[in-house]
């Protein structure tokens, strides 16, 4: 079953690399606040469900999401830094750090997560949609013991509220 679910992971990937090549021109981010699907996959299950990413300056932006999956809520928030990938118009990367609450579904034990991130963004330019990939492992924190979860993907697409607004 893991084997499926890295080779999932890997085809989401190939396809949003093939539509950011395959795109003609595309601006830089031109976007201030997205919503959308959030997956979350490797290590310890899939997640899944809604998120939202708002930039606050043209480099800063704050992402949130609720997932649910694997007997898990997971409520989760965290920053990230982006820089624009030179002659790659609309491609970004980005570093963010970030914090998870997870409520498992059978106990009433609430575990806390460290969330770092790298990944890159792409906004395409002819339509209200960015697409998204990323390495986020989990470090976890629950009753005195730790966990580390390092194989974590997050990928996933956003709808843009108000495309052509840069923060």
């Amino acid at each position: 079953m893991e084997n499926f679910k890295l080779k999932i992971a890997l085809q989401v990937l190939f396809l949003v690399a093939a539509i950011g090549i395959g795109s003609g021109s595309v601006n830089a981010q031109t976007y201030k606040t997205g919503v959308g699907l959030l997956i979350d996959v490797g290590d310890g299950g899939t997640l899944v469900g809604p998120h939202i990413k708002h930039f606050f300056q043209p480099n800063h932006a704050g992402e949130a999401s609720l997932q649910f999956g694997n007997g898990l809520t997971v409520l989760q928030a965290m920053y990230q830094y982006h820089q624009p990938i030179s002659g790659a118009e609309g491609l970004q990367w980005y570093l963010g750090l970030g914090g998870a609450l997870l409520f498992p579904n059978n106990s009433g034990n609430t575990h806390f997560g460290i969330v770092p991130a790298a990944g890159i963004d792409y906004k395409i330019s002819s339509a209200p949609i960015s697409l998204f990939a990323d390495w986020r492992p989990k470090f976890l924190i629950s009753d005195g013991q730790n966990e580390f979860l390092a194989a974590r993907f997050g990928l996933g697409l956003r709808f843009i509220l108000n495309a052509g607004s840069n923060p």
